[in-house]
């Protein structure tokens, strides 16, 4: 039997919840953890140009393909926002979201700064939560024990970083990730608030209504 909480029916569509911060702030696992944690909701998988890491899939992870793939696809129309971050690129399939969202399942960004900026103005009902590390050096140690990347590249890392916390303000919720079982909660505390926002529940509401005569609300 699954331990996860059980969404109401006629529930609607469902929501677009941006998760973004400095590389190493964490958001890949606290996706990962609402992943696993609640139902109904799905990870929006990416194109990217960059080679697979560690046990990486494509389809799962990303969809690996090659640079002229990537154009086409970008020339087709099929990103609803596209960039290129240290020399690969990545878009994410708005044909692959909206056909989630039609299903009444959330789905889940896992992004960079710059992709949220892009996306958000384009879905402004989009839920943009930004993850922060608790500091500057906490970012830097955090890159270097991952081991993915050398000193040099850390640093442009650390340098992007100190552009992309001053976007803070475009964010509709903040989560500092110095406890990670604190930040997984508190990210999947967003996510089920937003299921019972009004817009979210009026098709359950007006069903609800029906057995108490119709209400002419």
């Amino acid at each position: 039997m699954s331990n996860k909480p059980n969404r109401p029916a006629a529930a609607g569509d469902g929501n677009l919840v941006i998760v973004s911060g400095p590389s190493g702030a964490g958001k890949s696992a606290l996706t990962t953890h609402a992943l696993g944690a609640l139902p109904d909701i799905k990870f929006s998988v990416s194109y990217t140009t960059r080679s697979p890491r560690g046990a990486e899939r494509s389809g799962v992870e990303y969809f690996f393909v090659s640079r002229r793939e990537f154009e086409a696809l970008r020339d087709a129309g099929e990103f609803l926002e596209w960039a290129e971050v240290h020399g690969n690129l990545y878009g994410t399939s708005q044909n692959f979201i909206d056909a989630l969202l039609r299903q009444g399942m959330d789905v889940i960004l896992d992004i960079d700064v710059q992709g949220a900026g892009i996306i958000k103005k384009k879905r402004p009902d989009a839920i943009a939560v930004l993850v922060l590390p608790p500091s500057f050096d906490v970012l830097r140690e955090r890159l270097r024990r991952r081991g993915l990347d050398g000193e040099a590249v850390i640093e442009k890392r650390l340098g992007m970083a100190r552009d992309e916390i001053s976007h803070y303000p475009d964010y509709d919720y903040l989560i500092v990730n110095d406890d990670l079982g604190r930040a997984e909660r508190e990210l999947d505390a967003i996510i089920l608030a937003a299921r019972c926002r009004m817009d979210a529940r009026k098709h359950a509401a007006a069903s609800i209504l029906e057995h108490f005569g119709g209400l002419n609300v």
